[in-house]
């Protein structure tokens, strides 16, 4: 979620949301089991509840963790407060040259360290990315194109570095925030396939 978030009675709207989103729901069993998770723009820890009772060990990184205190004394989550977006390089901050078995991110936008999220997976990992798009402005906040994705933007983005398992786009009024949503599941294993073009196994889509 952007800075600019919706609140009430002084609570941002994504910090009211307690119940996972779907489409991270339907991906989470692409996890290798007991892997390790990054949770982008953690809010409340919805997801980082999810895998955590899947088994995995979760690190939630957001710019402001007081709503993150039950993970905190938790042996199977880390907790990191930090500004993803204050200009400091990548590779000196908090997440220089961490790898995770999946990479989360819903109801946040920031372009400029897309790169480095793919660049967290290890190889065979997932990344679970879902947020706002264009069109988005007519429903709700986020209205800020800088926080809106358009059409396709998530497939670009990871052409020809993941494999797509499944994109969706359009408007979806049944989700925890309704709106225009753009959505994508990826794997890092192009490449990697026992095939003579190394085409990689197909993923469970059921």
């Amino acid at each position: 979620m952007s800075k600019g978030e919706e609140k009430s009675g002084g609570v941002p709207r994504h910090l009211r949301i307690s119940r996972p989103s779907d489409w991270v729901v339907r991906w989470a069993g692409l996890v290798k089991p007991k892997g390790t998770v990054l949770d982008v723009a953690a809010g409340g820890g919805r997801h980082a509840r999810l895998f955590v009772d899947m088994g995995h060990s979760v690190t939630l990184i957001d710019r402001a963790t007081e709503a993150l205190s039950e993970f905190r004394e938790h042996k199977h989550a880390e907790v990191i407060q930090a500004d993803l977006e204050d200009g400091s390089p990548w590779q000196l901050g908090p997440l220089a040259g961490r790898r995770f078995d999946a990479v989360v991110v819903t109801n946040y936008l920031y372009r400029p360290i897309f790169e480095n999220l793919i660049g967290c997976l290890e190889d065979g990992g997932v990344l679970i990315y879902e947020t706002f798009a264009r069109g988005n402005e007519a429903f709700a906040r986020p209205r800020n194109p800088d926080h809106l994705l358009k059409s396709g933007e998530l497939i670009e983005r990871v052409s020809n570095k993941l494999q797509i398992v499944a994109y969706e786009h359009g408007l979806d009024e049944t989700a925890s925030c309704p709106g225009v949503i753009s959505r994508i599941c990826a794997i890092k294993d192009l490449g990697q396939g026992a095939r003579e073009d190394l085409e990689p196994a197909p993923h469970d889509i059921s």
